[in-house]
């Protein structure tokens, strides 16, 4: 009998991954197709997910699996789908960590981390690629460009969403 359950956490588990993941894949190339996926100032629309590992952990490999396959589609290739996707998966992990560290019932650390580690890692990696002479500089402009869309998507965004999954009771606690 205890088998049985421990087959059903792990089958949730995987299927909860593999939700995550097709959804942040699909909503990634529609922000890509409106132009607004990859680059110094970009609105991925499933940025949003990123405040998933709050509610379970099988968010974390669904992100970073996620991004993985959404960042096939960059224009820096295989740079984005190894960088991006350890920015993905820092920030899924740290988020799970910073969980239970809220503020009016919204936890405002996890909402952070894609921002703080997209800003540092994606700022390096499209500075790395730019034609410019002052590199220091440059990495600043574009940390920060990306520190605005990640705050505009994961801790705006991310609080609206975070709030509705609350609402619908979509992650049900098991007993």
């Amino acid at each position: 009998m205890q088998e049985k359950t421990n087959i059903s956490k792990k089958t949730l588990f995987l299927v909860e991954a593999g939700i995550i993941a097709a959804v942040y894949v699909a909503m990634t190339y529609f922000s890509s197709f409106l132009g607004m996926a990859y680059g110094p100032i970009q609105f991925r629309i499933s940025e949003v997910l990123n405040i998933l590992p709050v509610f379970t952990p099988a968010a974390i490999p669904g992100l970073t699996i996620g991004c993985i396959l959404g960042n096939i589609g960059s224009p820096m290739g295989i740079v984005d789908i190894l960088l991006g996707s350890l920015a993905t998966l820092l920030s899924a992990v740290t988020t799970y960590w910073f969980r239970n560290i809220k503020v009016k019932n919204f936890p405002i650390l996890s909402s952070f981390m894609p921002v703080i580690f997209n800003a540092i890692i994606i700022g390096a990696e499209i500075t790395f690629f730019a034609n410019e002479a002052n590199k220091g500089k440059l990495f600043f402009i574009n940390a920060g460009q990306i520190a605005l869309s990640e705050f505009v998507m994961c801790v705006v965004g991310g609080f609206f969403f975070y709030f509705a999954i609350l609402k619908l009771n979509i992650f049900k606690k098991s007993e």
